[in-house]
């Protein structure tokens, strides 16, 4: 029992240092991802997998957003909740910055809009600009992302 407890809650800490990393608890890299995964697994108190309320007082982050990570209000945060707090939060943050990028709202970024707006795709536009038509689509932009994060 002691073995399924510990592989349930080193399961928990591995996820949720993942799913946290981008968000901003974990940062970059492997060192502080480990990190993360420590500072879960100490919360983690009771060893069962899952953060309570209580435990996750000592992650302000899942702390501030605890009633929106818990999804189904059991007064636990699960792994999948974690993920799907994290998908959706992400989702969020690109949709944002997608239109804060798409000053005409027209659903596509022109050179002058990313000239204005996002130096580093101006940079890198005609390669982004898969078709090249002269506007880069959300389509574009996941691809190029795909590509880059491949290429690392």
């Amino acid at each position: 029992m002691k073995r399924i407890t510990l592989i349930a809650a080193l399961a928990f800490a591995s996820s949720a240092a993942l799913a946290l990393a981008a968000e901003g608890q974990g940062g970059e890299g492997h060192g502080k991802r480990g990190h993360m995964l420590e500072r879960i697994k100490q919360a983690d108190t009771n060893g069962d997998g899952m953060l309570g309320r209580d435990e996750a007082k000592a992650l302000p982050r899942i702390a501030e957003n605890f009633d929106q990570i818990d999804a189904n209000r059991d007064g636990q945060v699960t792994m999948e909740e974690l993920r799907a707090f994290h998908k959706q939060h992400m989702a969020q943050r690109r949709a944002e910055h997608w239109k804060k990028l798409d000053a005409d709202g027209d659903g596509r970024i022109s050179r002058a809009e990313a000239q204005a707006n996002a130096p580093r795709l101006a940079q890198h536009f005609d390669q982004v600009d898969a078709n090249g038509d002269g506007y880069v689509t959300p389509d574009e932009m996941r691809a190029a992302m795909a590509r880059h994060h491949k290429d690392r």
